[in-house]
């Protein structure tokens, strides 16, 4: 799940939660409201943490070059005696 679902999952939920004032028979729209909303901010909580332990772009910024590609090398060549 990603950050833009889980935002989506927490507007859903709280517009059923707080906006939506329908019965209906054998559901309770407030609980499910609450519940999306509670998956909604665990999702966007682990999305946030799995983004920031797999470091993005880093990689490229730092010399590290992008997907499929060797980092440069130097090589010096030293003729000293």
């Amino acid at each position: 799940m990603g950050i833009s679902l889980s935002l989506f999952f927490i507007a859903v939920g709280a517009i059923l939660t707080w906006a939506v004032s329908v019965e209906v028979s054998g559901v309770n729209i407030t609980a499910v409201g609450v519940i999306l909303m509670i998956v909604g901010i665990l999702g966007f909580v682990l999305s946030l943490i799995f983004w920031s332990t797999w470091g993005g772009f880093r990689g490229a910024a730092q010399g590290g070059g992008s997907a499929g590609t060797a980092p440069q090398t130097t090589v010096i060549k030293d003729d000293r005696p």
